[in-house]
């Protein structure tokens, strides 16, 4: 018989403070968080210029909210509705897990949206900045799953080198899944939309990048889960799609219509540079 990895058995628990417990996978949601403030702070300054850094900073609660209430408002309504409906306490017991990316997206663009809104600041323009961002979030929380042993693979021929065996899934090899979209939805989004942000003429279509994160996700993703075991509670759907792939699509055709749109309005001139002129001596 070939050899098959057998999953190394991460503590999913990263310290124990007394009754105070931390997890990988929150770790995972505050360093994507800073990490995507930081780079946010750079991407806004640059021309066209979309905000200050200081309100860049500002929108870290705003985001933080979006996606943990998005993530598991967007779980309960689209994997268990039933469930949650008959046990409605259960929604608030996060640490069971159950976090939705699509459903935390909706809470991130509604989070945008309104923070717009309040700081008079162009939306699609903000928005391109923040999920160049957003892959950085998706890279460390994917490498959570892995450590946590969850969400793993379908089941992988032995003669695959990566082939691994997850205690809790049986004993039958299966595919890293977890690994395929940290790389996929979380290094390669990443690098490209940080590619495209680099140019001038594209941060000058407010909504391209926004469109090109959403279609490179919806597209990423859908790959994927050829290669993910869908939820046990919920299955496969008519046709053989998963519900992630399902959820994809109108991902997918919002993100071509954004870069058309962006392609199709005039340029973004951006806010006016700050004066930093000195004050004239009294």
């Amino acid at each position: 018989m070939l050899p098959v990895l057998l999953f190394p058995q991460f503590d999913p628990v990263l310290v124990h403070l007394g009754p105070l417990v931390f997890r990988w996978y929150a770790l995972s949601y505050i360093v994507g968080i800073v990490l995507g403030i930081a780079l946010l702070r750079r991407l806004v300054v640059l021309a066209p210029r979309v905000c200050s850094p200081e309100q860049a900073d500002d929108f870290l609660g705003w985001v933080t909210m979006g996606v943990l209430l998005g993530g598991r408002l967007g779980y309960v309504l689209f994997y268990q509705p039933g469930y949650y409906l008959t046990h409605p306490l259960s929604m608030l017991e996060v640490w069971h897990g159950g976090m939705s990316f699509h459903g935390g997206a909706l809470g991130v663009i509604i989070a945008m949206a309104l923070f717009s809104w309040r700081n008079k600041l162009n939306f699609l323009a903000f928005a391109d900045r923040g999920t160049v961002a957003v892959p950085i979030g998706l890279a460390l929380g994917r490498t959570a799953n892995f450590i946590n042993g969850e969400l793993w693979g379908r089941e992988a021929p032995a003669s695959l080198p990566w082939a691994m065996i997850f205690p809790d899934a049986g004993s039958i090899p299966r595919h890293p899944s977890q690994l395929y979209e940290a790389l996929t939805e979380g290094v390669l989004l990443f690098t490209i939309m940080f590619i495209a942000s680099r140019k001038q003429s594209i941060r000058e279509r407010p909504g391209f990048l926004a469109g090109l994160f959403l279609a490179g996700y919806g597209c990423a993703r859908s790959f994927c889960e050829f290669f993910r075991e869908p939820d046990s509670f919920l299955g496969f759907l008519p046709g053989g799609i998963t519900m992630g792939q399902l959820l994809c699509v109108p991902m997918i055709i919002a993100g071509v219509a954004l870069m058309v749109h962006a392609r199709s309005k005039p340029t973004y001139a951006g806010l006016p540079e700050p004066d930093v002129t000195p004050a004239p001596a009294s």
